[in-house]
């Protein structure tokens, strides 16, 4: 009995793909909202500062997106999506606070290779757009690394958030290459 390899499955659309990726995280993360504790007897679990963590990394995230668009509001139509779905994430981990429109801790003034760090939004486009792809990237591998510290729903949400994150990142940088 001989094997052959099965022929190579046809590449779409890379973008399509993974718009269809963050698609499937989005309805799990709508499916998975709430403030349940997966130990409700503890008071406080690990999976409860996971979450409140998590749903303050969004909500900052949030602000920094409010930040580049009223710095640059010709970035409004690609970016209030993204933003969209990050409020949605600090939503779905059981945040409270409503993310404002701009956050005076992260002004719209420009600055050099410092702002990524202090939170400063670059006067270009593309170093705005950089910002936030690296502040997505950031942030959805430290949720992958925080998946080996809660159990059950909470992780299911991580994964899915940062899935998106992820796809944040390829949509902030398609056609940087």
């Amino acid at each position: 009995m001989s094997f052959s390899p099965s022929p190579r499955p046809p590449r779409g659309p890379r973008r399509r793909s993974l718009l269809a990726s963050a698609a499937g995280a989005a309805l799990l993360v709508g499916c998975t909202g709430g403030s349940g504790s997966d130990d409700p007897g503890t008071g406080t679990s690990a999976a409860d500062r996971v979450r409140a963590r998590a749903a303050r990394d969004s909500e900052t995230l949030a602000e920094r997106y409010a930040a580049v668009i009223a710095a640059h509001p010709g970035l409004a139509e690609r970016l209030g999506p993204l933003r969209e779905e990050v409020v949605r994430h600090a939503e779905a981990f059981g945040g409270v606070r409503a993310a404002s429109p701009a956050s005076p801790s992260v002004s719209a003034r420009a600055a050099g290779p410092a702002a990524r760090d202090s939170g400063a939004v670059p006067a270009d486009e593309k170093g705005a757009l950089a910002l936030l792809a690296d502040a997505e990237r950031k942030l959805a591998d430290r949720r992958a690394e925080a998946l080996l510290d809660v159990p059950g729903e909470s992780a299911r949400l991580l994964a899915s958030v940062a899935a998106a994150g992820a796809a944040h990142v390829f949509l902030l940088t398609e056609g940087d290459g």
